[in-house]
């Protein structure tokens, strides 16, 4: 199977550009590369509305960037996590998909700036993770948002954080007895 175009003139474009492969770049280093890409990605789709904040964290406020596509609502709630092996990414490596992403789904993103190693061991990230959705849920309203309709979302490793929050809620919904009486639902 031979690769689609655009992914091998990505691939082209970073074997000429002569670098050391990203793992053999130090960790400062190894974190520009996907800022360096971002123009690559096209124009940042406008948005009704942009906004950096911080939240209550276990260790420290947890940077996050609110996106909505429109004013009026109240809107879905979608709580996104960047991907970049937990490692080398952030929300400014992300912010064009996460603009995407509120433009097409029609939801209020919470883009989460969690903890990253090495400066912070797992389960920072997981810790994060998870605060940021209980705090979404409860702050859904302050947003413009509706926390009756929220989800959780990432790329590569923020999919992997995403899975881990929803696994987590739903073991302390068993464990606290909460939730007995809810129905299943089907997606």
């Amino acid at each position: 199977m031979s690769l689609h175009p655009q992914c091998r003139g990505f691939l082209d474009l970073l074997a000429a550009s002569g670098g050391k492969p990203l793992e053999q770049l130090p960790l400062d280093e190894a974190r520009t590369v996907p800022l360096a890409l971002v123009e690559l990605g096209g124009p940042a789709e406008p948005v009704a509305h942009v906004e950096d904040r911080t939240i209550p964290g276990p260790a420290q406020p947890i940077p996050v960037r609110v996106y909505r596509p429109r004013a009026d609502g109240p809107l879905p709630v979608l709580v996104f996590f960047h991907g970049g092996g937990f490692v080398i990414c952030n929300v400014d490596t992300h912010d064009r998909q996460c603009r995407a992403l509120a433009n097409a789904s029609g939801c209020a993103v919470i883009s989460v700036d969690y903890r990253r190693p090495p400066e912070h061991r797992f389960p920072a990230a997981v810790d994060d993770a998870y605060l940021a959705v209980a705090w979404a849920a409860a702050h859904a309203s302050e947003l413009g948002g509706d926390a009756s309709r929220l989800a959780v979302a990432g790329d590569s490793a923020g999919g992997n954080l995403a899975a881990v929050v929803v696994r987590r809620s739903v073991m302390d919904i068993v464990h606290d007895g909460v939730g007995r009486d809810l129905e299943p639902c089907s997606v």
